[in-house]
């Protein structure tokens, strides 16, 4: 029997993660830097995000993109089992440009049911987990992104300032900020601006912020900064609190992402 939890495989492949679970654990609502696709193997669950709530069981592709808010509950005690590939946006953006370039890409389904598309997921999976291979790495991804994005869609215009604060965040996201800071810069009262961040992002402000901080620390931790600096420079409390946040939102603890 495999063992249960979460494991982060090493890959020779820059820019991606290659994710393992077998969990039942709850994931709430939380965001990826990274366009993520994987494959329930056992079990089911159920998501919300931007796209619906979606159910998905065994062979059954799951997609998220960067920044979008989700969340995931087993349907039962017994949990799932899946396989995940984090891919940096760079990394997919530069296999869409050679389908369709000067256009923007992201995933429209988030769940897919599909066996020839599971198998290009498959020859994906593995090339990114196995020997260097840079041409089997090039061709499998290029073979799955050909089918699975799609040009983006626009978003519904937002106001400058609301936006202008969520990028703020985004470039220091370890700054202490107050709603009725934020609120200000962007010309709103506060209860104004909390509509509209929350509109924009699916997340309230102090939410938000911490997401960053995650995905901030994540990055640190993967360039060797020590773990206790790390969770100081991305902006939380001690090494716990960035500790606690990581399970919740990987399944994993930071030291799971220290290069080996």
């Amino acid at each position: 029997m495999k063992p249960r939890g979460f494991t982060l495989l090493p890959s020779p492949v820059d820019g991606v993660d290659v994710v393992l679970a077998d969990s039942a654990q709850a994931f709430g609502r939380h965001t990826h830097d990274q366009f993520g696709i994987g494959l329930i193997e056992r079990g089911a669950q159920k998501s919300a995000n931007g796209r619906g709530v979606v159910e998905a069981g065994p062979g059954d592709l799951i997609t998220v993109n960067p920044g979008e808010v989700h969340d995931g509950t087993p349907f039962d005690a017994s949990g799932r089992r899946w396989r995940m590939l984090y891919i940096e946006p760079q990394t997919l953006m530069q296999a869409a440009a050679d389908i369709a370039p000067a256009k923007a890409f992201e995933f429209q389904a988030p769940v897919i049911r599909d066996a020839p598309l599971a198998a290009r997921f498959h020859a994906l999976f593995n090339a990114s987990s196995a020997h260097p291979d840079t041409l089997r790495f090039d061709t499998a991804l290029l073979a799955l992104v050909a089918q699975l994005l799609r040009p983006a869609k626009l978003d519904v215009a937002v106001g400058t300032g609301v936006q202008h604060a969520r990028e703020c965040i985004d470039d220091d996201p370890a700054s202490a900020r107050s709603l009725a800071g934020l609120a200000a810069d962007a010309g709103l009262s506060r209860y104004q601006f909390l509509r509209a961040f929350t509109r924009l992002t699916g997340l309230p402000p102090h939410a938000y912020v911490l997401q960053r901080r995650v995905q901030r620390a994540r990055h640190l931790v993967r360039t060797g900064l020590p773990l206790a600096e790390a969770a100081a420079a991305a902006g939380f409390a001690d090494q716990s609190h960035m500790t606690r946040c990581f399970a919740r939102n990987f399944g994993l603890t930071p030291g799971a992402f220290a290069p080996r």
